[in-house]
């Protein structure tokens, strides 16, 4: 009997320990980047979307913005087609773009029918409908051709406004149009970025394959857990941001500077990473902050 009643005890704490959270952020908007290895464990994708509604139902307003890169270039090859990478990103041709178009809106009706199932209404769209999301090809300094790449240009609030206003979740494509009408494809951080900084989001969180931030990449127990927008240029500035981690943190400040108010990268393999970094005390990834923003951390902590 004792066992049990200090396991509800502990099951209020955790509640308890929620409250100022859940109080700090209702009525915020959240943007949420899905990718990497959450979208292909059918357990983790339905621990990802059971999150986003709980943050949903507790007064929160969630919009989704997600990848699918492996799941293209799975049906690239299907298609007889070698998939194609410069500096990370993927070149693509027509045949690949219409691969792209066809794969992500797969993706998108799965995670709306994974929400419906959850009691929260959801409904996707890519970023050409209603003109949400505008790109320019994307260059590279050495000359190579990307195809069909975008850049975002400007993004249009006006669809996503109106799902959040009717009580959906908007779940968006990282797909969007040039003002020639034509069709990109458009990296998934960046895509969240640009919503992120158009919807003026409290929050941004990337999930991905990574941990978060770390002081030594080789030494778990240096996670960072917050880190400003000063001391992450710093960080770069001295070299300790190497691989996928500095186009990530790069795109965190840039977000931070455009009005958003924390970024969090997390790992999208553990299951509710996003309850345990956004409703408790010490978190699991990396938050990144202006610099002028309060701190849930102490020094200590992140030391």
């Amino acid at each position: 009997m004792m066992d049990s009643m200090e396991l509800w005890i502990q099951k209020a704490d955790v509640l308890i320990e929620a409250l100022p959270y859940i109080r700090e952020f209702s009525g915020k908007k959240i943007v949420v980047k899905y990718g990497g290895s959450a979208m292909k464990d059918s357990a983790l994708k339905k621990s990802v979307i059971t999150d986003v509604a709980l943050l949903k139902l507790v007064g929160m307003k969630p919009i989704i913005v997600h990848g699918g890169g492996k799941e293209i270039s799975k049906w690239v090859k299907l298609s007889g087609e070698e998939p194609r990478f410069v500096n990370g990103l993927r070149v693509t041709d027509e045949k690949t773009m219409r691969i792209a178009e066809m794969v992500l809106g797969r993706v998108n009706k799965g995670l709306v029918q994974y929400m419906e199932e959850n009691g929260v209404k959801a409904c996707g769209i890519s970023g050409k409908d209603g003109g949400t999301m505008w790109a320019e090809k994307k260059t590279l300094d050495s000359g190579v051709d990307l195809g069909f790449v975008g850049d975002v240009t400007r993004v249009d609030t006006g669809l996503i406004d109106t799902l959040i206003e009717k009580d959906f979740v908007p779940v968006i494509c990282p797909i969007g149009l040039g003002e020639d009408f034509q069709t990109y494809n458009i990296n998934a951080d960046d895509a969240a970025c640009a919503v992120a900084k158009a919807v003026k989001a409290e929050k941004l969180v990337f999930l991905s394959d990574i941990e978060g931030v770390y002081r030594n990449p080789l030494d778990p127990s240096t996670l960072i857990s917050e880190i400003s927008v000063t001391e992450a240029r710093r960080f770069i500035e001295e070299g300790n941001a190497g691989g996928g981690m500095l186009p990530k943190l790069q795109s965190c400040i840039s977000a931070i500077e455009e009005g958003v108010s924390r970024v969090h990268i997390l790992d999208g393999r553990i299951m509710h990473c996003m309850l345990l970094e956004i409703f408790t005390d010490k978190g699991i990834g990396t938050a990144i902050i202006g610099d002028e923003e309060r701190r849930f951390y102490t020094e200590a902590e992140n030391s």
